[in-house]
C-alpha cells in the first residue's frame, strides 16, 4: 500500500508521545498533556514511500517531524481524535512540508529549504545581555544544500532573524530549525 503523495510512517518506539524517563530502573511519567507540544514524538520511520518518489529517503529512514503529526485531540464533544495525519492503526501520512529533517545510514540531513542551528553561550562584551545565550547568533549544525552552495557548512558561525528559532531536540541537542532564508551572515 502506497500514496500517491505523502510517506506513510509509524512513530518511533510506537510512541506518540516522549513523555516519560527512566530514573533508577524505573519509567516516570514526566507530562499528562496531550496537549503541551514538547512532549509530543517527532520522530517518524519510513514504512513506505509515495508513488513515483526518487529523493535520498528510504523505507527505514527517520524523519523529523511536525510537533501535531503524532497529536490526540479532543473534538468538540470532548471525544479523543487523532489529528489529521493518521491513517489507521500505528500509520500515518506525513506530507512533504510536514517534515524538515531525514535520518538514513548516514546521520541527519536536512530536508528541502530547512536549516538547523545550535545556539552559542553569551559571548564577553561590554554589553551587557540578560540571556544564556548570544542573541541571534548560533553554529549551523545542520544546513541544506542551497546553504552549501553559499559557503555555510557544518560548525559555521551564523546569524539569523528574529523570532524565527523553532525549538528542536536532535539526539539530545537543542538547535532551532528555521528556513535557509531565516539565515543573514556569516559570522566566522
Amino acid at each position: 500500500m502506497r500514496s500517491p503523495f505523502f510517506f506513510i510512517a509509524k512513530p518511533k518506539d510506537d510512541r506518540r508521545y516522549n513523555n516519560t524517563k527512566e530514573i533508577g530502573g524505573v519509567e516516570v511519567i514526566t507530562s499528562t498533556s496531550e496537549e503541551d507540544f514538547r512532549f509530543s514524538n517527532r520522530e517518524a520511520i519510513v514504512q513506505e514511500l509515495p508513488l513515483g518518489y526518487t529523493g535520498p529517503i528510504k523505507v527505514g529512514d527517520t524523519l523529523l517531524v511536525h510537533h501535531n503529526v503524532f497529536k490526540f485531540y479532543n473534538d468538540m464533544k470532548g471525544r479523543r481524535r487523532s489529528g489529521r495525519s493518521f491513517f489507521r492503526d500505528d500509520l500515518f501520512f506525513i506530507e512533504p512540508d510536514q517534515f524538515f529533517m531525514y535520518k538514513d545510514e548516514y546521520g541527519w540531513h536536512a530536508y528541502d529549504r530547512y536549516c538547523f542551528v545550535e545556539p552559542v553561550p553569551v559571548e564577553d562584551s561590554y554589553i551587557y545581555k540578560n540571556t544564556k545565550e548570544e542573541p541571534l547568533v548560533g553554529v549551523m549544525r545542520y544546513p541544506n544544500e542551497y546553504l552549501r552552495s553559499m559557503g555555510v557548512t557544518e560548525g559555521t558561525k551564523v546569524s539569523f532573524k528574529p523570532e524565527t528559532e523553532y525549538e528542536f531536540y536532535v539526539d539530545g541537542d537543542r538547535m532551532y530549525r528555521m528556513f535557509d532564508s531565516h539565515i543573514t551572515m556569516i559570522l566566522s
